[in-house]
């Protein structure tokens, strides 16, 4: 068996072997990164009955999915930009370094900005991106947390502030988490068996529809315990997408019609789910199962363009990695990537079809409130320029002012001192009508 004891080595000895060892680590890890930048491009993966290539190097090749995630981000960097392959390998640049620099990269700056960050820390890193890419300064904000002390609260705590009505206490002790006011994390993570916790923040729209969910709930969720609110919210949500997606349903119907085209009949659609377990069916070479369960697609064994129908016996579940694996083997890689430029092409002309109807539309609303706008203030000053209401104001009632507006109807344009002499001396008493003067008389 191989000792790593180093015991027996000199001090000299020990040191010469940690660099050679240091230097072929470097080499190796430009050269890993290289195989993993060209498997990547190939898409080996998928023959391999893979999803990704991060399932591949996580499943297959047993890496950590921190380590993954970091190797296949710097090789596609370095397949991009290649001057970083012989950077790593001298250790001019590490892994971390490349990271850091990957957002930055820029085919007409990227030579520059990879000298001027060779062989330097990572603090000095961040100066440098710093000054290359300045960012505005963070505005003053203000951060509504929770108190420190409520992270302590006995088992007699309210579960549920808002709630309409009293907080029935839960008679399970909670034991606190203690994770920071400002977690990074953003998926579920296990606390015990069985159990996950979950983090993030929620903005004032989702915290205004948690509480109204919570009144809603109130005769059967008195608490308003927020896991409980979240548990029924993703089972109403799930019963919804799965009959969306599959056709479940509690009580499905018969088939009534025959399958045409690429429509699927709902009770096929069910059909295949069951039959394929909610997993894509594609299986390598080797007879390993792809095990991805998201992004399924319903797949014809026989294609449509060649005649396939939308039967139980023709369709099967597949991601969609593997879906388009199996489009290109059919149909010819190069066949495949014109379809797809064709498909962005024209969802870019919907989008801007759509962008342009939503400009229009936003044009007629604009001048539609601004003859809106405009036909009130006629109004209003027609209002003002009435008669009536300033008759009103003299003490006659409604009937006697419509009367001296109606004298005064044949002078509409006349200005309103006019138009009231007119309706006075219409609506005074005929002991004191003075006639109106006219035009031949003297001054």
């Amino acid at each position: 068996m191989k000792s790593y004891s180093r015991s027996q080595l000199t001090d000299g000895a020990l040191i010469a072997a940690l660099d050679t060892r240091l230097s072929l680590d470097l080499d190796n890890a430009a050269d890993l990164l290289a195989d993993l930048a060209e498997i990547d491009a190939r898409k080996l993966y998928v023959p391999a009955a893979y999803g990704s290539m991060f399932d591949f190097c996580v499943r297959a090749k047993r890496m950590s999915e921190d380590v993954a995630g970091k190797r296949i981000h710097a090789a596609r960097t370095a397949r991009e930009f290649p001057a970083i392959f012989p950077m790593l390998a001298d250790g001019r640049l590490t892994l971390t370094a490349v990271l850091m620099l990957a957002t930055h990269l820029k085919p007409l700056t990227a030579d520059g900005l990879l000298s001027a960050a060779a062989n330097k820390t990572n603090a000095q890193i961040e100066k440098l991106l710093a000054e290359h890419s300045p960012k505005p300064d963070l505005a003053t904000s203000v951060w509504e947390l929770a108190p420190a002390a409520e992270a302590t609260a006995g088992p007699d705590a309210p579960t549920f502030e808002h709630a309409a009505r009293p907080v029935v206490p839960s008679t399970t002790p909670k034991v606190p988490v203690q994770m920071g006011p400002l977690s990074t994390r953003r998926k579920p993570f296990p606390l015990s068996a069985g159990k996950y916790g979950v983090e993030f923040t929620m903005d004032e729209e989702m915290h205004a529809d948690l509480l109204a969910v919570q009144t809603l709930l109130g005769h059967v969720l008195p608490s308003g315990d927020v896991a409980e609110v979240f548990r029924r919210s993703l089972r109403e949500l799930r019963r919804q997408l799965e009959k969306r997606k599959f056709a479940k349903c509690d009580r499905p119907r018969p088939q009534t019609g025959a399958a045409k085209g690429r429509h699927v009949p709902a009770a096929v659609k069910r059909a295949v789910r069951e039959r394929d377990g909610d997993q894509c069916t594609f299986v390598s070479g080797k007879g390993r199962r792809c095990e991805s369960r998201t992004r399924l697609e319903l797949d014809h064994i026989e294609p449509v363009a060649r005649g396939g129908e939308s039967t139980t016996g023709n369709l099967r579940l597949r991601c969609r990695v593997h879906n388009n694996y199996e489009a290109e083997c059919t149909f010819s890689a190069e066949f495949m990537r014109g379809k797809r430029a064709a498909a962005r092409e024209l969802a870019a002309q919907r989008k801007a079809a759509t962008a342009e109807a939503e400009a229009r539309a936003k044009e007629r609303a604009e001048a539609q409130a601004i003859a809106d706008a405009e036909s009130k203030a006629r109004a209003e000053f027609a209002r003002e320029q009435d008669v009536i209401p300033w008759l009103r104001e003299l003490g006659y009632n409604l009937a006697r002012a419509q009367k001296g507006a109606a004298a005064c109807a044949h002078i509409p344009d006349a200005p309103l001192e006019d138009r009231m002499k007119a309706a006075l001396r219409a609506l005074a008493p005929h002991c004191m009508k003075i006639s109106a003067p006219s035009a031949s008389s003297p001054s």
